[in-house]
């Protein structure tokens, strides 16, 4: 099955979290509260980090390659 096409709007809410002090910070550290924030909260709260994953296909708490 494929994944369903990455819209505009999909790609603006994805950038908002690239922005995003707290999502920059644990991705970049991988560890401490900003961490533990983002990885709890980017499936069922955030918008911008479902986003994120269906844009960047990674979570939003992953390191960048």
């Amino acid at each position: 099955m494929e994944p369903a096409a990455v819209s505009e709007r999909d790609r603006k809410m994805a950038q908002r979290c690239v922005e995003c002090p707290v999502c920059r910070r644990a991705r970049a550290e991988q560890k401490g509260l900003a961490f533990w924030l983002v990885k709890s909260i980017e499936d069922g709260l955030c918008p911008f980090c479902r986003a994120y994953e269906r844009v960047y296909g990674r979570k939003a708490h992953e390191p960048g390659s």
